[in-house]
Order: structure tokens, then sequence, then C-alpha cells
């Protein structure tokens, strides 16, 4: 028997801020996101066993992780 087991990744959006980047210092819109890693069993999503936030400026593209207690005083609804 033949099982097809792999992994899905999925990015939501949470919020848009305004903030200083810290890599080009400039005041840019950045994106609040959740990422979420699932297992998959025949291409249906199980159940979470990773969940990261991030945050990434619109003006240079820089993107970094930050933990979940950042992202709930930025304002993320979890």
């Amino acid at each position: 028997m033949l099982i097809l087991f792999g992994w899905r990744t999925t990015i939501e959006q949470l919020r848009m801020l305004s903030l200083v980047c810290g890599h080009c210092h400039n005041q840019a819109a950045h994106h609040l996101f959740r990422r979420r890693t699932k297992p998959t069993i025949f291409f249906i999503p199980l159940f979470t066993i990773s969940s990261r936030y991030g945050l990434q400026c619109t003006f240079c593209g820089v993107s970094y992780d930050i933990g979940k207690a950042e992202a709930l005083q930025l304002g993320a609804h979890v």
C-alpha cells in the first residue's frame, strides 16, 4: 500500500504596520505574518506542528522572525 506523506506550509498575513526597519532604517509598512507547518497524508493537512511569526519590510523586502510575545504586542490575534 502506498501512503503519500508530506508537509504543507501556509503564510497568513495578520496585520499591516508602519515601523522603522532594522535593516534599511526607513519608516515603511511591514507585513506581520504567521507561518504554519502541518504534516499531510494524501494532500490533506492534519494538525499544526510549527507556528512562527515574522515581519517583512515592504521597502527593502527583508524578512525576519519574531517571537509570539512580540507578535501579540504588535496586535496579532492568535
